[in-house]
């Protein structure tokens, strides 16, 4: 029997207007076009995509911190994507971000002991003795010890930095994080630690993942499904094997030939596209993938093909799959 959906996104859209000058109209970029998926109570859910296609700014728009252009947001059944500030910073204590970046998103005039304690402080909760007690729990669940707690984020190394990132999301006890490219910016040594740390929080806390990353072999390892975007727009989504076994859709299959064999002998052949990702400023008509889609027909420079189930909980949008 499949868990209770914990977040739940509906024809999410997320547009930012441009100027083009005093006496032009502004131009509207789509960033997120009309995404809807699940995410159930315990599992991880991958976003994947070449740079720019949105899955980052879903995941921040997800949380809010964005402030989205129309669709629904449910989290544990309850609307919130017209939530005020207020319910806002009641919620965010069950709905935390894990960054890209373990250099920028600490404040380096601030200690770890602040940095950590910061969140309970500004949700009301413990004494401040407590809040310290916290502190060090939570340094020690995540590999480092009550000795880092007066140091500054400069005196750590990338992975100690995102270590306290994800201490500092944890601390509140939360059911969703939303890790963004949280391993992009690590050594490849580090990488795994982190990965593994990730999964073993999972599991000791029941926590839920969005996690969001264009490395195919780190989404392979720890992610229960896949969702694939493209230009703004989910193209695919289904269980992760399904996803590396059988992709449905053009875009995923070139995708995922360009993963690295795991051996000398495998056969694998490389999918080449053609031209450049279109800008989201100006999409193409029709499905945003068909000025480099190899196996494109005339219907797919018309008409954008809707998000499909295909069975066993796989979609995706593509007119090689329509309805006969």
């Amino acid at each position: 029997m499949r868990a209770e959906p914990l977040l739940e996104v509906n024809q999410l859209k997320k547009y930012y207007a441009i100027d083009q000058g005093l006496f032009k109209p502004k131009k509207m970029i789509k960033a997120v076009e009309d995404v809807s998926f699940t995410v159930y109570q315990g599992e991880t859910v991958s976003l994947v995509g070449e740079s720019g296609c949105g899955k980052s700014t879903t995941g921040r728009s997800i949380l809010r911190l964005n402030d989205i252009t129309s669709g629904e947001i449910r989290f544990k059944g309850t609307e919130i994507s017209t939530l005020g500030d207020r319910e806002l910073r009641t919620l965010r204590r069950k709905m935390q971000m894990v960054f890209q970046d373990p250099y920028a998103s600490l404040n380096p005039k601030k200690s770890i002991r602040q940095i950590l304690t910061e969140p309970l402080r500004v949700h009301g909760l413990f004494s401040p003795k407590e809040r310290v007690e916290k502190a060090i729990d939570i340094l020690k669940i995540v590999g480092l010890s009550e000795y880092h707690l007066d140091r500054y984020p400069y005196e750590f190394s990338g992975g100690q930095r995102q270590r306290i990132g994800i201490a500092r999301a944890l601390i509140l006890q939360p059911e969703l994080i939303v890790a963004d490219e949280p391993v992009s910016a690590l050594d490849l040594s580090v990488q795994s630690q982190v990965i593994n740390l990730l999964l073993r929080l999972q599991k000791d806390f029941q926590l839920t993942y969005l996690f969001i990353s264009h490395d195919l072999g780190v989404v392979r390892h720890i992610s229960d499904r896949v969702g694939v975007m493209y230009l703004g727009r989910m193209v695919e989504m289904a269980k992760t094997a399904d996803i590396f076994q059988a992709p449905k859709h053009p875009y995923t299959q070139a995708l995922l030939s360009a993963v690295p064999k795991k051996h000398p002998d495998e056969s694998k052949e490389r999918i080449i596209l053609q031209g450049d990702l279109p800008s989201p400023a100006n999409p193409p008509t029709g499905c945003a993938f068909h000025p480099r889609c190899p196996q494109k027909m005339s219907v797919c420079q018309v008409t954008t093909p809707p998000l499909r189930h295909l069975g066993n909980g796989q979609y995706t949008a593509c007119h090689l799959y329509a309805e006969s």
